[in-house]
């Protein structure tokens, strides 16, 4: 393709709402959902991924995102800067990560148009860097309180209480903060406890072990499959375990390309997680997924994905594709699921026991998929079925505007599934009817 031909098409991206720059060539497909999903076979896209993105527009008036049936939605906080994360405190406080990804320097005429499209959406710009908290002191399910407990901390995503210390998994640290319940402003410099390397997938998220000797550090790769060598992924496409005792950490998963959210599943006792996989094999190829993680387990980045399918892309090492581990679950492809909840049962009316998933959507196929909030029903300590909608409704018909996006999801102290919503700058409250 001659440089002005290209070069045109990207001018064409950047001035319009929702444009496929190229499509992946195989058509719509069945999402590749469950734990024996069917998944395509991979279609290279070459030099031009797909790039589709609908134009972000938010919610306006009285229009908001549709419950499940038997369930009704409101807002529990309006007007906060890009909201991605949640963390709710002991005493029902509600801890809010506002963040954004960084604008990082452009080296083809496919990263400007990326970077228009990714600020279009709201994806990339000037990021909050700040922790806020959100107050209901009367119960009613709107907080009428807002607090800025942390700022100046570069993209925090991750909040885990221990004790006294509140850590924040920030883009380049895992950053401790004293805390007094109650309080409404921290002014302290938070310590670091370990240094990451920011860019590329930037979302740090923590949760602490059962006992809170222990953090886990979820570092997703800088790059979609290794493009810059492995010597630039090292410490990341992983899940760290941070020993707080002793300061020191080890690699608990690895070959997880971008592992985001975290829960514990109680009847198993093991850490889940959603991983967001490679880019440019087509629009199902291969599925994001849901999945435990067991110590020393080795997830197949980038060498292989899902049942040890080679990607041809990436110079290979045959003991490391016969090492990797099949994930539980597949998501859909390219649905980018990044919050994980684990509910109860009762939590929500006519919902069993299992994982909420929010799915950010998908900015890399012919059909966008994800934007909305998800469930996955567990039996046994294991997923079954297929996904059911908690929230949906976050895209126009036609898909080229975003009202919102999900993000991080939490269980709120009096039992209502908080998610946040960074496109629409709300955190929405989710209960029965």
């Amino acid at each position: 393709m001659a440089e002005s031909s290209l070069f045109a098409r990207l001018v064409a991206l950047v001035g319009g709402a929702a444009v496929a720059i190229r499509h992946s060539g195989d058509g719509p497909r069945e999402p590749a959902y469950g734990r024996a999903p069917t998944i395509p076979d991979p279609r290279p896209q070459g030099r031009i991924p797909t790039l589709k993105m609908p134009t972000a527009k938010g919610w306006h008036g009285d229009h908001q995102p549709t419950p499940a049936p038997g369930l009704k939605v409101n807002a529990f906080a309006r007007d906060l800067l890009h909201p991605r994360n949640i963390y709710v405190l002991p005493n029902g406080d509600v801890l809010i990560a506002e963040s954004m990804g960084e604008d990082g320097k452009s080296r083809s005429f496919f990263d400007h148009a990326m970077s228009a499209t990714m600020k279009r959406a709201r994806a990339r710009g000037v990021s909050a860097n700040r922790v806020t908290l959100l107050r209901d002191a009367d119960g009613d399910g709107v907080a009428e309180e807002r607090h800025v407990l942390i700022e100046n901390v570069r993209q925090p995503f991750g909040m885990a209480l221990i004790g006294d210390i509140l850590y924040v998994g920030a883009s380049d640290a895992v950053l401790a903060y004293p805390y007094e319940t109650g309080t409404t402003r921290i002014t302290t410099p938070g310590r670091k406890l370990m240094d990451l390397i920011p860019g590329g997938h930037w979302t740090r998220n923590l949760i602490a072990s059962k006992d809170g000797s222990k953090l886990y550090v979820a570092v997703g790769s800088l790059t979609n499959i290794g493009d810059q060598g492995m010597a630039a992924e090292e410490n990341r496409a992983c899940i760290h375990e941070l020993d707080l005792a002793s300061g020191t950490s080890r690699i608990f998963g690895g070959g997880l390309r971008n592992p985001v959210g975290m829960a514990w599943e109680p009847e198993g006792g093991l850490l889940w997680t959603v991983v967001n996989e490679r880019d440019g094999l087509g629009d199902e190829t291969p599925p994001d997924y849901l999945t435990s993680v067991v110590d020393g387990g080795f997830y197949g980045w980038p060498y292989c994905y899902w049942d040890r399918v080679v990607d041809d892309r990436v110079p290979q090492d045959d003991a490391m594709v016969a090492s990797a581990l099949q994930p539980d679950y597949a998501l859909g492809g390219h649905t980018a699921s990044l919050g994980l909840c684990w509910l109860p049962e009762g939590t929500l009316p006519g919902f069993p026991q299992g994982m909420a998933i929010g799915q950010h959507g998908s900015w890399n196929r012919s059909k966008l998929s994800g934007y909305k909030l998800t469930f996955v029903e567990f039996q046994n300590g294991k997923p079954v079925g297929m996904p059911r909608e908690i929230l949906k409704d976050f895209l126009s018909a036609d898909e080229k505007y975003s009202y919102g996006r999900p993000v991080g999801v939490a269980l709120a102290g009096d039992g209502a599934v908080l998610m946040a919503d960074d496109v629409g700058d709300v955190i929405w409250r989710v209960t029965a009817a």
